[in-house]
């Protein structure tokens, strides 16, 4: 099993790195600004329509 062999730990951990970064990235800046916009929009309608 390759992945078991000292040889390749340092590309599992450079891959595992630049994954986790890539991904962290993505879901900042593009995924969880969409979904915090519409819990505040959410937000704000749930108290104006308490108000009538």
């Amino acid at each position: 099993m390759p992945q078991l062999m000292p040889f390749y730990f340092f590309n599992q951990i450079v891959f595992a790195f630049v994954v986790l970064f890539t991904i962290i990235f993505l879901l900042s800046k593009y995924i969880l600004p969409q979904f915090t916009f519409q819990q505040v929009i959410r937000l704000y309608i749930t108290k104006l329509s308490k108000k009538n």
